[in-house]
């Protein structure tokens, strides 16, 4: 019985692994590095208060 929950929750694992994966492909692929680093250096900048 153990066995089986072990081998459900490894399956779960590694489907969250490539839906992930995926994702970020996907992000990449659309061109959104670009916003994402300069949305985290503004956050960066307002947090620590040089900007």
């Amino acid at each position: 019985m153990r066995r089986k929950k072990k081998k459900n929750t490894n399956i779960v694992t590694i489907f969250l692994i490539f839906i992930g994966i995926f994702f970020m492909v996907f992000g990449i692929y659309r061109g959104e590095v670009p916003v994402m680093f300069e949305k985290s250096i503004n956050i960066c900048l307002e947090c620590i208060g040089i900007g």
